[in-house]
């Protein structure tokens, strides 16, 4: 096979990330084809793409001698003319279709199903299509699951309802799969009706697709009697046979120079998430939620004409008083604290630090300049914007305490909580944190235990995980934060029970 390149330039990736395609190695394509064909006389691919899978079988078949046959589907025709063109087809037993594996599934069973399905995010999906998935959804499952699912979750959905008795399925797909909103029903759903026998993780230096801002799990599933316990395995190195070796072995096999292989009771990996590392000892006596309340920053809709620099600000001639100081990125604050310097640093450099926080009074008690930025906005079109429609009037911004601690919603570099000396407002590259207490005893105790090795270390418990280490947490994830408690105990800040008013 031809390894693929990820496009270096910003249009060529928007135009993957819009189609959902991300080409799988070598490596990892021939794993995968070993653990599906096994026993099995035909290899079916929903997603085939440049022909990866087809690739990894054509060697498979050349050491082994096997006449498996291909059948691959893909929706679009010009990616699978690259698989032509680089002569990846060669039509040997191999039957390729033009077909929309969602919307029009073939009707029959397969003993082998392997995939790499297109990994597109709900958001870039159109209602039509997200009806039909939910549609699609609730005839196989029963039930429907919550519309942020991407595309890729249907094609799991979709593949299983086609995998004949005895029959194996092995998907490549970003650790969203197993971290969303969505993912206990799925799984608890699959879990019950299939045999989930392993899972596949990657060190970010083995990444199967670097540089692209998803971590990927491959989801090894037999239709069979399900059992209590599945193999997890962590591969520390790229391009390494082991993986091929090890699933070659019929996952009996244990010592691998790059794998690290774990047995794991269904129940703990379900619960602690089949994208973290086992998380085995007793019960969590604290979590973030006993100390502090969490929310997402101010979403204004439109940073570009709500969030400004002081000189845009004093360009158009409006009042200071019509804006609070607020922080948006997490790049702008470089050590643990956010104070004046933070923000006289931020101005000098004339980055934005202004949130237009205009209220719901009518416009003529506003300033003729207030007024005239107003009627700006509506020309940009921003009134039918879709977070922006939803206030009213739709130039009033949200409104938040100021916090005590942001945490930053989605991070590349070192995570961590951020004391907000500042007193300023968080955007939504931010959380707020609240503690539920507010005297320096307290604040300043919870900060030493937020900014602790063992309470950042935790964060991976809780948290979404994307390509090259990086970490997103939502607001209620958070919350669920294992809080040591040695540390609690030794700093001595109580736990506080939310009161019903």
């Amino acid at each position: 096979m031809v390894e693929q390149k990820l496009p270096n330039n910003w249009e060529e990736r928007e135009s993957l990330r819009n189609k959902g395609q991300f080409w799988t190695p070598t490596w990892v394509a021939k794993a995968m084809v070993e653990y599906v064909i096994e026993k099995s006389s035909l290899l079916f691919d929903p997603a085939t793409g440049n022909g990866a899978f087809y690739d990894a079988l054509k060697e498979s078949r050349k050491r082994a001698k096997n006449d498996v046959r291909y059948y691959g589907t893909d929706i679009d025709e010009q990616v699978m003319k690259g698989g032509l063109e680089q002569k990846i087809y060669d039509f040997e037993n191999c039957k390729l279709e033009v077909r929309d594996f969602i919307v029009n599934p073939p009707l029959e069973k397969f003993k082998s199903i392997v995939a790499n399905p297109p990994y597109i995010r709900h958001h870039r999906l159109d209602m039509s299509l997200k009806n039909r998935l939910k549609e699609l959804s609730q005839k196989i499952m029963g039930f429907t699951i919550d519309a942020r699912a991407g595309l890729h979750v249907y094609f799991l959905i979709q593949a299983l309802s086609l995998l004949d008795t005895h029959g194996k399925l092995a998907f490549i797909m970003p650790a969203d799969t197993a971290e969303g909103i969505f993912a206990s029903k799925l799984w608890t759903w699959i879990t019950r009706k299939y045999c989930l026998e392993c899972v596949v993780s990657f060190l970010p230096k083995a990444s199967p697709f670097p540089k692209v801002d998803t971590n990927a799990l491959i989801f090894l599933i037999k239709n069979d009697k399900p059992r209590d316990y599945i193999l997890w395995v962590v591969s520390e190195k790229a391009n390494s046979d082991d993986l091929e070796r090890f699933i070659k072995s019929k996952l009996k096999k244990s010592s691998f120079k790059s794998l690290d292989i774990h047995r794991r009771s269904l129940q703990e990996a379900l619960v602690t998430g089949l994208s973290r590392s086992p998380h085995i000892g007793q019960k969590t006596k604290y979590v973030l939620s006993d100390f502090a309340k969490v929310m997402r920053g101010i979403a204004t809709g439109a940073n570009e004409y709500f969030y400004l620099t002081k000189k845009r600000v004093s360009e158009l001639g409006l009042p200071q008083d019509c804006f609070k100081v607020a922080i948006g990125r997490t790049r702008d604050v470089e050590g643990n604290v956010i104070n004046a310097e933070t923000i006289k640093k931020m101005e000098n450099g004339d980055k934005p630090t202004l949130l237009l926080s205009l209220d719901e009074r009518k416009l003529s008690k506003y300033p003729e300049s207030v007024r005239e930025y107003i009627k700006l906005g509506e020309e940009m079109g921003l009134p039918e914007r879709a977070l922006i429609k939803t206030r009213k009037p739709w130039f009033k911004m949200e409104t938040r305490k100021v916090p005590a601690f942001f945490f930053a919603y989605l991070g590349r570099r070192k995570v961590r909580f951020i004391k907000n000396e500042a007193r300023v407002l968080p955007l939504t590259g931010f959380l707020c944190v609240y503690p539920k207490a507010e005297d320096d005893k307290y604040i300043n105790g919870l900060r030493e235990i937020l900014a602790h090795q063992k309470t950042i270390d935790n964060l991976k418990l809780v948290a979404k995980s994307y390509g090259d280490g990086a970490l997103k947490v939502e607001p209620r994830a958070l919350e669920r934060l294992p809080i040591p408690a040695d540390i609690v105990e030794r700093i001595g800040i109580k736990p506080i029970k939310d009161t019903l008013f």
